[in-house]
């Protein structure tokens, strides 16, 4: 049996390498073969399991049981909220084509709901605010950090949080009506999002996420949901920074004449200092 030690909702690539040196040689095998192809439990019946780990079907039902799961089926339900949590879980073959594929499904899934009208308003507020806070953990920090570069190509008072080895309550302590904040939060978010969005609730905000963030629609001024699954071990951020890009656009295009002097007052500086090189 699985040790006592593992929670309960671990996946099954972690309840294998906690009990692997308890299992039969024979378990051992198919413990090898699921470690390899993770996602074909999704696809593959117990019998046709049993023949590509070289074992019975009695075995593969016996090594389940012994991992703590009732049935095969209940460790595909187990594997499939796994890979919906973001656990990095690749299928058994994926193409560059499929990657291409999957990433502009993503894309058209991300943008295809939000009306031109829609991203001009959200542009117009990013545009006219006093300040914007933008906000990234984990792997939503390099979104945020891109998008804070692109929006200080054409407006100031482009605050990027956290900072290095910083809290943010010396920040946001003196958020007020006239500013807009931008939050990420992807899947795996840190335990304190949910605390961070509560707190946020009476201001401005733009929430950037992935599907599962829809449960904070009720606290946040917008929600922008992107797609970022497929079929790959990693998630893609494709859509979003495509959706990064689509809002920097649209903010350039309300702040018009003003942003086009602040990029080439910026444009001087970089001669000025030799920052940029022309090749």
């Amino acid at each position: 049996m699985v040790s006592s030690v593992m929670d309960s909702k671990a996946n099954i690539l972690e309840r294998i390498a906690v009990s692997f040196a308890e299992l039969s040689p024979t378990a051992r095998g198919i413990a090898n073969y699921v470690q390899q192809n993770p996602l074909a439990l999704l696809s593959m019946s117990l019998s046709e399991l049993a023949e590509a780990s070289e074992s019975s079907k009695a075995s593969v039902s016996r090594f389940f049981r012994q991992l703590g799961y009732d049935s095969h089926k209940e460790a595909k339900q187990a594997l499939l909220q796994s890979r919906n949590d973001g656990f990095p879980l690749a299928s058994m073959a994926v193409s560059d084509q499929s990657h291409l594929d999957n990433d502009t499904q993503n894309i058209q899934l991300s943008l295809q709901e939000l009306s031109s009208e829609y991203t001009t308003e959200l542009g117009n507020e990013i545009a006219r605010a006093q300040r914007v806070f933008i906000i990234g953990y984990r792997n939503a920090y390099p979104l945020a950090l891109h998008f804070r570069q692109q929006l200080m190509q054409i407006r100031n008072n482009v605050i990027l949080l956290p900072q290095p080895g910083q809290t943010i309550g010396e920040d946001l302590v003196d958020v007020n009506a006239q500013d807009v904040i931008i939050i990420f939060g992807f899947r795996r978010r840190p335990t304190n999002f949910e605390q961070l969005i509560h707190a946020l609730e009476p201001q401005r905000t733009i929430l950037i996420t992935d599907p599962t963030g829809q449960v904070f629609n009720n606290k946040v001024t917008h929600t922008l949901v992107c797609h970022v699954g497929g079929k790959e071990a990693f998630d893609s951020y494709a859509a979003p920074m495509s959706l990064v890009s689509l809002l920097c656009n649209k903010t350039y295009q309300v702040i018009s004449s003003e942003g086009a002097k602040r990029t080439a007052s910026i444009s001087a500086w970089y001669t000025q200092t030799n920052e940029i090189s022309k090749t």
